[in-house]
């Protein structure tokens, strides 16, 4: 499924431990499929391998994340979620997500997420290294 403005995109079904009384996707888990796509997104990029040890030193963490529930999904929905990197700043990066309805197409959740670059052994923020926003930059649909 193509979704104008995104290059990536990954499936995965709803399940039961995912619903409450009424069948419907708790709150929460939204999250966790954005989480989910995202781990799958940065694998697609190839961006651990292309850089090596300019990427491994480093992380992005959650700063700060809105959603927007649409309309829930509920248990055997697939889920499409699409993924792509808006705004590169000088230390973070803005994710778009849109959680959408595989076999509709219809958006059920939109989530814009924040995420600040982390140097892993002192746990501060610190610049985008110029090869990594380079790397970023270059990617379809960025």
């Amino acid at each position: 499924m193509a979704r104008p403005g995104f290059a990536f995109s990954c499936q995965f079904k709803v399940r039961y431990a995912e619903i409450d009384g009424q069948k419907v996707v708790f709150n929460s888990r939204y999250l966790e499929y954005a989480d989910v796509a995202v781990t799958e997104f940065w694998e697609w990029t190839g961006i651990a391998a292309a850089l090596g040890d300019t990427w491994a030193h480093t992380e992005f963490h959650v700063r700060h994340t809105e959603i927007d529930y649409l309309r829930p999904f509920v248990l055997g929905d697939t889920v499409a979620a699409f993924v792509r990197i808006g705004r590169i700043g000088n230390s973070s990066l803005t994710q778009s997500f849109e959680l959408c309805h595989a076999e509709t197409g219809a958006v059920h959740t939109k989530i814009e997420m924040v995420i600040v670059n982390v140097h892993l052994p002192t746990g501060k923020s610190l610049p985008i290294a110029p090869e990594v926003r380079a790397f970023l930059e270059a990617l379809p649909g960025s």
